[in-house]
């Protein structure tokens, strides 16, 4: 099927920034009123999309400044999907980490939903044929860390509707923890779920951009093409800008993800989830509240000698009411950001996984399966805090890879 017969969304830039591959300049607006992608579309009351046959790949986080989703504004404008389609924790997001909510059709819509998550792009493909599309709208919102699943789910998404002839376009929101890249770069043998493709751990990209830089640089390598990628973008964000500037309500893209404060550590302290230490799940501050039993107030004093910048830490005690040591009560840390823009959640991460070995060696170690090399992309980092190496020297092992992946990104950004 061929979707490329005329200009997709051709409606004033005035009105809606549109990017069909060049760098159209995101718009400006007051400090503090972001306008996402979707909100734009949906004042125009979804007429760009009229008489589409869209898929929706969507979540909670896919809403509109008066709290309406997506596909419900849509249905009330007279633009109805044909299907729409759950990541992890599923479309509604009523499912925890790791699950779905399977098919079903959706209650207040009526309209087919179908499970992502874990779906490869064959078996998505042949969803996006059962359902009739011919265009696959992205919407959901990301928190900029290479393992948080949704980004792969758009690259999967973006192949499978390569392989069905669909178009696709990505309703753009900002990046919550703004354009830091941080981190290693993920070696393509230690691909899995929590990373497809070769990109920073910090990442510092919108989903825009990503999806730009997917298709540019990773799809023709799976031997795939899109007929037609765009991105409507957001109106007055500017990369350097983080959540709580933006004048936008923090919507949970996630059960463990609670507040914008999450996700400014989050691409860090993720990593001890590939660790026997609990990460905070179970408590009212995941991934901010680090620790197991046994640990005490030695851990904070170690970290407290390194003068991190952007950083302070807490001694706590906790009994997490789910994940990693449930009813035990735990001793660690917790993790608060005094200046988001000094803060490096990376390198931060990695003094604490350093520390933690040097004050708890009985304590501290790796889970069984080395998910901890899929998190930080290779075997490097642990086999590295194993040997003893200080936080300089695992930080700058990848350097030299991390201004290779600025290089190659670059020509993909949208927004300055």
């Amino acid at each position: 099927m061929n979707l490329n017969r005329r200009n997709f969304l051709a409606v004033p830039a005035v009105a809606l920034p549109v990017l069909a591959g060049g760098s159209t300049m995101a718009q400006a607006a007051p400090e503090g009123h972001v306008r996402t992608g979707a909100e734009q579309l949906a004042a125009l009351g979804w007429r760009p999309l009229a008489g589409r046959k869209l898929g929706v790949l969507s979540n909670p986080t896919g809403v509109l400044a008066n709290g309406d989703h997506i596909v419900d504004s849509m249905v009330a404008a007279g633009i109805r999907p044909v299907a729409a389609f759950g990541p992890e924790h599923g479309f509604r997001g009523s499912a925890q980490a790791g699950g779905s909510e399977g098919d079903y059709n959706d209650p207040r819509t009526g309209i087919p939903v179908y499970d992502a998550y874990g779906a490869d792009a064959e078996k998505l493909a042949s969803l996006f044929t059962k359902a009739g599309l011919d265009t696959v709208v992205f919407d959901i919102a990301d928190v900029g860390a290479r393992f948080y699943t949704y980004i792969w789910s758009l690259y999967t998404a973006m192949l499978a509707a390569a392989k069905v002839g669909a178009s696709f376009v990505v309703l753009d929101r900002p990046n919550p923890i703004g354009s830091r890249l941080a981190g290693p770069v993920l070696d393509p043998k230690f691909a899995s779920g929590v990373g497809l493709k070769p990109i920073a751990q910090q990442h510092g990209m919108t989903v825009g951009e990503l999806a730009r830089f997917f298709a540019a640089e990773f799809l023709p390598g799976d031997g795939a093409k899109l007929g037609h990628l765009e991105v409507i973008q957001v109106r007055g964000w500017q990369r350097d800008t983080f959540f709580a500037q933006t004048g936008l309500r923090w919507i949970l893209p996630s059960p463990n993800m609670p507040t914008a404060d999450t996700a400014l550590v989050y691409p860090g302290t993720g990593m001890f989830e590939g660790t026997v230490f609990a990460e905070g799940r179970g408590t009212t501050r995941p991934f901010e509240i680090i620790g197991a039993p046994g640990v005490d107030w030695r851990w904070r004093e170690e970290l407290e000698k390194l003068r991190l910048p952007g950083a302070a830490f807490r001694e706590i005690y906790f009994v997490p009411t789910f994940g990693k040591f449930v009813n035990e009560t735990c001793g660690g840390v917790q993790l608060t950001v005094t200046d988001p823009r000094a803060f490096d959640a990376v390198r931060t991460a990695v003094a604490m996984l350093v520390t933690a070995k040097q004050i708890a060696p009985d304590k501290f170690g790796w889970r069984p399966d080395l998910a901890i090399d899929k998190l930080s992309g290779s075997a490097r980092l642990r086999t590295m805090v194993d040997a003893g190496a200080g936080v300089d020297e695992i930080t700058g092992a990848w350097h030299a890879e991390l201004a290779d992946f600025d290089r190659s990104r670059r020509p993909h950004l949208i927004y300055r």
